[in-house]
């Protein structure tokens, strides 16, 4: 029960990121405007020529002014749109539509209850007896002040419907109705009626976030050091933007009144007196105490940390490690990514993530001490402390106290990170082991996410799916699963009954492996994995919703036979590397050139299990005799791995590809091999990509053969042969055709 809460919790907070998403552009653009049209700097500055009252300038900066608030005056609307498509798993289209009607509808509902009951008079007007500040204009509407929580109720609710009802079968005369179309229509029905309840139910929700607020603000400087302890605390869980939302964008984070209108939410507050700034002497360091402190450890403590790392790498290790640190350092600084650097000790010296935990938490206490009121959009970096600290003057955000609280926090780092690492010897970046990847958590991971999520969209739907059939019996049946979900490489998925899970089975499906904790179980099967998953998830949409009995026992028995019905399900589970179909017409041909000088080969001779079965995806292999690795067809280079073992290439007829040189080669840790192009260059087949020493490689590698692979096979593509034995760099390797469907 508690891990599959973890799971919904988790998917709750990637849903706020799509809502969130757009905060930095509107942030950026109400900063600019707000800055640059506020007379004290035009004035300051002498500016009146080129940004003053009739400029063109400032006509563009006072829409831009305006476009920026717009986005934060409509923030409960654009999360029930947000977080409907973030939690709802197919047609999130349908979802987002939905999302929009239910928000609307539910806020009618709430100001025809606001009417019948006299709260609001006959001519508009809110009665006396209304308490100041618990109704306001929602797009129009007048309703309860719900925040960002009345968007977020849609947005998860809605969510429900659609994935509960985005496939019902309605009878004949219905029949149109059904499907997706059913999912607007139940959500208008459904959030009628939330809207009723919420007349009720709301003002006591409010009286209890009210009373929430007060706690930490009641606090005082205490409630700001433990809001700022948990934030940090649940980097690793993924769940801090589901603590810290509420305090950045409703009343939970206090209210205030500015410019007339009551505001909820530290974040909030921050930009609407940044609207107002003609009339505000001081920005309140009430409402940003949930995010000014970021400040002080993002720009300069957490680069103290890297630095201490740095100087603690072994001598050997260091060239490396001080590539890594000092980019993981810059995203930190400018933009406030502090996950390359957290990851980097998190894993390793969890110690050293609790002295951050808690230098971090204190960081926010003192900013809020010292009256600091700097905003933010996303994360406290130089960006954000130049648009919404300096550009603001020190004036109204006390921005320059910052930095010799900065400085002192950058010796603490160093000093507390530098003992700690020689202490205990932890295992920090260019302190591994010989054996081990010196690396951190940063693009190139981003990247094979990505390029594992691409390779989802290539899944088709298929009448029978031997595969999925045999996932879903070695999971006890489909009645046994409970959620099913994947990361870049594993499948996920929640079990009611764990001891129905069938090892034996699962591995007929071509997984690597299986992890089994508690009621969650995860199949490892590569960079295919999301296709599996979404054909899995087609078929369980009409797989019968029952237990699969022969799970447990599936085994072969002691006379080393199996029953009849076991020996069905095994056969059924494996699928055929190749099938006697009919020859299809071929449509399109792209070819595909050994990037290098050597000994071509068929896939499946790969030394390594995940390459041969094509787990990575399909092509051949080479082993090189020439040391110079070239581009296989004019294309794009997509990402770089960082220990430059492997490389992610775009053709420009759209085939994704890994040029994967050698096989373990990424524990060499980029020994052997020399990068001639960068991330994103546009290359001509047979201009150099990387240079590799064969010497090193051979003595120090299991093996120099190469998979050449493309990721991402259609159902209507094949890959042929065309090489095997010597080949020539530029030379034809195989081909991938498209055939008729």
């Amino acid at each position: 029960m508690k891990d599959k809460i973890f799971g919904v919790l988790q998917r709750v907070g990637r849903s706020f990121m799509l809502p969130i998403a757009i905060l930095p552009v509107a942030g950026l653009l109400l900063g600019f405007g707000s800055s640059f049209t506020n007379e004290t700097t035009i004035a300051t500055y002498g500016l009146q020529k080129i940004l003053g009252d009739g400029t063109i300038l400032h006509a563009l900066l006072i829409i831009m002014n305006k476009v920026g608030s717009a986005v934060f005056d409509n923030l409960p609307l654009i999360f029930a749109v947000g977080v409907a498509i973030g939690m709802a798993k197919k047609e999130k289209e349908v979802a987002a539509l939905s999302a929009l009607i239910a928000y609307f509808v539910m806020n009618v509902a709430i100001n025809g209850m606001l009417v019948v009951n006299d709260k609001i008079t006959a001519d508009g007007q809110i009665a006396k007896s209304v308490l100041e500040g618990t109704v306001t204009s929602v797009c129009g509407i007048q309703s309860l002040q719900m925040g960002v929580f009345g968007g977020i109720i849609v947005g998860l609710g809605v969510a429900a419907l659609h994935n509960r009802f985005h496939k019902i079968v309605l009878p004949n005369a219905l029949s149109f109705f059904g499907g997706s179309r059913f999912v607007p229509i139940i959500s208008t029905i459904v959030y009628m009626f939330v809207g009723i309840l919420m007349y009720f139910v709301w003002p006591v929700v409010q009286n209890g976030i009210y009373a929430l607020g007060g706690l930490v603000t009641g606090s005082g400087y205490i409630g700001t050091l433990i809001f700022g302890i948990i934030k940090r605390a649940l980097i690793p869980f993924g769940l801090h933007h589901v603590f810290y939302m509420p305090f950045w964008q409703t009343a939970v984070g206090g209210t205030m009144e500015v410019a007339g209108q009551m505001v909820q939410g530290g974040q909030n507050i921050f930009f609407a007196q940044l609207a107002d700034s003609a009339n505000v002497a001081h920005f309140s360091a009430d409402a940003t105490r949930y995010f000014s402190g970021e400040f002080i450890f993002m720009i300069f403590g957490l680069p103290g940390a890297a630095l201490a790392m740095y100087r603690c790498a072994k001598p050997e290790k260091k060239k490396a490690a001080g590539g890594l640190l000092l980019s993981a350092a810059l995203a930190c600084m400018l933009t406030g990514i502090t996950e390359p650097l957290e990851f980097s000790f998190l894993f390793v010296a969890p110690a050293l993530f609790a002295v951050q935990v808690v230098l971090a938490g204190a960081a926010y206490m003192i900013a809020h001490m010292l009256n600091i009121a700097v905003g933010l959009t996303f994360s406290g970096g130089f960006l954000d402390l130049f648009l919404f600290g300096i550009l603001q003057g020190n004036a109204k955000t006390s921005w320059l106290r910052i930095i010799p609280v900065g400085i002192i926090y950058f010796i603490l780092y160093y000093v507390i990170f530098t003992f700690l690492i020689k202490k205990f010897d932890f295992k920090t970046p260019g302190r591994e082991d010989d054996d081990t990847e010196t690396k951190l958590y940063t693009k190139a991971d981003v990247n094979a996410r990505k390029e594992a999520g691409k390779s989802g969209e290539a899944a088709g739907n298929t009448s029978k799916d031997p595969v999925s059939e045999a996932i879903t019996a070695g999971l006890g049946g489909k009645k046994n699963i409970s959620d099913v979900d994947c990361c870049a490489t594993r499948l996920r998925i929640t079990v009611h009954d764990a001891a129905r899970v069938n090892d034996d089975i699962l591995k007929t499906t071509g997984s690597r492996g299986i992890v089994k904790k508690g009621q969650g179980v995860q199949i490892i099967y590569g960079p295919q994995v999301t296709v599996i998953k979404s054909k899995l998830e087609d078929y369980l949409e009409t797989a019968p919703n029952e237990y699969f009995e022969g799970a447990k026992n599936a085994e072969t028995d002691n006379a080393g036979n199996q029953s009849q019905s076991d020996a069905e399900s095994t056969a059924d589970v494996q699928p055929s590397a190749s099938s006697t179909q009919p020859e299809k017409k071929v449509l399109k041909t792209a070819i595909i050139y050994s990037p290098v000088t050597g000994i071509a080969a068929d896939l499946s001779t790969a030394p390594d299990e995940g390459f041969a079965e094509g787990m990575m995806g399909e092509g051949a292999v080479v082993t090189p005799k020439d040391p110079v690795i070239c581009a296989p067809e004019d294309g794009e280079v997509e990402f770089i791995f960082d220990t430059k073992h492997a490389i992610g290439f775009q053709t420009d007829t759209d085939l994704p590809m890994l040029l994967h040189i050698g096989i373990d080669t990424v524990k060499l840790e980029g020994k052997g091999f020399e990068i001639l192009v960068e991330q994103g260059q546009h290359v001509k087949k047979g201009e150099p990509l990387m240079k590799i020493d064969i010497p090193y490689l051979t003595e120090n590698a299991p093996s120099l053969c190469s998979p050449i692979l493309c990721t991402e096979i259609e159902d209507n593509q094949r890959v042929r042969l065309l090489a095997n034995g010597e080949i020539k760099a530029g030379e034809p390797l195989f081909a991938v055709e498209t055939v008729e469907e």
